[in-house]
């Protein structure tokens, strides 16, 4: 990979790890997890970064988080709140962002892309809600109620706005992308 190639990389995953931690600032507190925005950027990395690099702007957010810099919900920061009732969401960013990237490379159509949106989607619930279960002592109903219920419109509403704005970037980013991996300008 040339030098400039890398850094076109770095610059992308830089800036969707950046869009991710302020997604954590924009949190609507509805229980033990709060409705925020990490999870739209987490995908919109996923779809238009890929697998690869979507899954290192997860690492890279996680580890930031981890280390105590303010990047988690509300500010937070820390391995506390990774082992906390919002933490198996957060891990669930790395393969929601891996399946969505998957997806998404496998076509363009508007189908590929909502499967891609809605299947990260659910892959951070299916990794979230057990995570708050366990943590919180919830029964599996009550824990379902609080930590995917309240979520649903809000997911919906982020897929809804997520799609237009995937049609306007991907051209772009996908010509970006292209003219790294063949080493051109």
């Amino acid at each position: 990979m040339h030098a400039q190639s890398s850094i076109r990389s770095t610059v992308f995953i830089s800036l969707f790890t950046a869009l991710t931690a302020v997604g954590a600032y924009l949190a609507v507190p509805v229980g033990p997890v709060p409705i925020v925005l990490q999870n739209f950027f987490v995908l919109l990395a996923g779809v238009l970064l890929g697998k690869k690099r979507g899954f290192a702007v997860v690492t890279t957010y996680l580890f930031l988080g981890a280390a105590g810099l303010p990047v988690f919900h509300s500010g937070t920061g820390g391995f506390g709140v990774i082992s906390g009732p919002t933490g198996g969401y957060l891990l669930g960013y790395l393969p929601a962002v891996y399946v969505t990237g998957y997806i998404a490379e496998q076509g363009r159509s508007l189908g590929f892309t909502f499967t891609a949106l809605l299947a990260g989607a659910l892959v951070v619930y299916i990794i979230g809600i057990p995570w708050l279960k366990i943590v919180m002592k919830l029964t599996w109903i009550k824990a379902f109620s609080a930590g995917f219920i309240p979520f649903i419109i809000g997911d919906a509403l982020k897929i809804a706005v997520a799609i237009p704005i995937i049609k306007w970037l991907r051209p772009p980013v996908d010509a970006f992308l292209q003219s790294e991996n063949h080493g051109t300008s």
